[in-house]
């Protein structure tokens, strides 16, 4: 399975030595984001990764991938104010504000935290992860705790990626609603955790005798507390590459390291009106 290029440019990155201008110390949310942010929003210190990125200015050819943009936008403070289309329209409730260049605050993502997460419709929708014909892009962050999700809506303009539109709905009205709810449940109660597995899931991981081969299995009700992964309960990502879709029957729940090699991807697929976990990788 490849891993998103943003990624691979993060380890690339923190091979090089610091250099160029020093990012300005920002704060953690927009103005768009009045939803409760204690889950992933932190005042530690920018890490050194974050700093690299920040010092390092982004090549021409990040551009072409929305993830390799992303990661730049997230952390390169200069580059987030010249990729906002300001004044921003900022959508909630039916009625519309403008933020100006003056009220915008840093916004990082998932770069204050060592993971993301991303869902999929199914393993071709995957590709779009490289596909470099992509235009637009939504970042999506879904807040559990409140209902809400915050919509970043990105298009490539003139070949360079822009921000043009935050846009805030309830979870119930977004698209992934019906996996979203049962997903809430299978992180927050382990017994209906149990109840949502299919009778046999497919695991597929590292080979523990082999470290350049990976080992394929059958996860039962019994084995499964040993194999479960910690997933996040209070706020997730997601990130929406092209145009929405219609809801679909499967779902592809990646979370993935920043930068640290961690990875797990498990499908769910919807009968009857009823999500079951049928396979995990790691």
């Amino acid at each position: 399975m490849k891993r998103l290029s943003f990624v691979a440019m993060a380890l690339a990155l923190l091979t090089l030595s610091c250099g160029g201008r020093q990012a300005a110390a920002p704060a953690d949310t927009t103005p768009a984001d009045t939803a409760d942010t204690t889950a992933t929003d932190s005042v530690e210190p920018v890490d050194t990764l974050e700093q690299l990125i920040a010092e390092t200015p982004m090549p021409r050819a990040a551009d072409e991938l929305f993830d390799d943009f992303l990661f730049n936008f997230a952390a390169n403070r200069n580059l987030q104010m010249e990729r906002v289309n300001f004044p921003l329209p900022n959508v909630r409730n039916g009625k519309t504000t403008q933020v100006g260049k003056g009220e915008w605050k840093m916004e990082h993502f998932f770069m204050r935290q060592d993971y993301y997460t991303v869902l999929f419709d199914n393993q071709q929708q995957m590709e779009l992860v490289r596909d470099t014909s992509v235009s637009q892009a939504t970042v999506e962050k879904i807040y559990f705790n409140t209902g809400a999700v915050i919509q970043y809506q990105f298009r490539r303009v003139k070949g360079a990626w822009m921000l043009l539109e935050v846009r805030t709905e309830p979870i119930a009205s977004n698209r992934n609603a019906s996996f979203l709810d049962f997903y809430h449940q299978f992180v927050t109660d382990s017994a209906f955790q149990t109840e949502s597995l299919a009778q046999t899931v497919t695991f597929v991981g590292p080979d523990p005798d082999d470290d350049f081969a990976q080992m394929e299995g059958i996860l039962t009700p019994d084995t499964w507390p040993a194999f479960a992964p910690e997933l996040p309960d209070r706020m997730i990502y997601n990130i929406v590459y092209g145009k929405q879709e219609e809801d679909s029957d499967e779902k592809i729940f990646m979370m993935r390291g920043i930068a640290n090699g961690m990875e797990v991807e498990m499908t769910f697929r919807r009968s009857d009106g009823q999500w079951k976990l049928v396979k995990m990788r790691e």
